[in-house]
């Protein structure tokens, strides 16, 4: 009797959903997801292994050879929304801890919603997974945080070398390249979804979804 009263309280409860942002690395995504007060689940936790022998690997240029950590491939979808669909059918998952001066996974942890109907879910490959979420219904918005490409670049080059995630010739290089392709990481995240706003626009929006 007691298990189907359980039942019937979840069958009550009203679904859970995934607010995702996406957007160029340095636009201002983690920062944001903070502000909300919501739940966080970094995307960016599942990368693969950097001795993954499926990694993309750079074409030409002065870092050549590098593994391309800005590619899609060098990331693990299908992990994902295996940990967004337990969050909202569960409110509970295991996400691993990715340490990126080791390029590699160092540990899990155990994410609850508590009584949150809502959790944020932000990485630079958030957009790959804004389709999924809609077709699955459980997607309550998906937004493409972006600023100026200049601002992006250096807040995205000081973070990296405060946090020592690359020797700094190579972080230079890297986000010298990302400030050109900037504009298409925002179309592409736009194709596949989710709607280009800055950040302060996004916090609006999401403290009116969230009254």
């Amino acid at each position: 009797m007691r298990e189907r009263e359980v039942e019937d309280e979840a069958h009550d409860q009203p679904p859970r959903r995934v607010i995702v942002l996406a957007g160029p690395s340095g636009a201002g995504k983690s920062r944001l997801a903070e502000r909300t007060g919501l739940p966080v689940l970094r995307l960016d936790d599942f990368y693969k292994d950097g001795d993954d022998p499926t990694l993309p690997h750079i074409h030409g240029g002065a870092i050549a050879g590098m593994v391309d950590w800005d590619h899609p491939d060098s990331w693990l979808p299908d992990d994902a929304m295996v940990a967004i669909e337990a969050l909202c059918r569960d409110g509970v998952t295991k996400v691993p801890v990715y340490d990126i001066a080791r390029n590699g996974r160092h540990g899990v942890h155990t994410l609850e919603l508590g009584a949150a109907q809502c959790f944020v879910a932000e990485g630079i490959f958030a957009a790959e997974i804004v389709p999924a979420c809609a077709e699955r219904g459980i997607l309550a918005a998906a937004y493409c945080v972006r600023q100026h490409p200049l601002v992006t670049f250096w807040r995205r080059l000081t973070r990296d070398l405060r946090e020592h995630r690359k020797p700094p010739l190579v972080l230079l290089r890297r986000g010298l390249a990302l400030l050109r392709d900037q504009r298409r990481v925002v179309d592409h995240a736009v194709s596949l979804g989710a709607r280009p706003v800055t950040p302060e626009q996004a916090y609006a929006e999401i403290s009116g979804l969230l009254r």
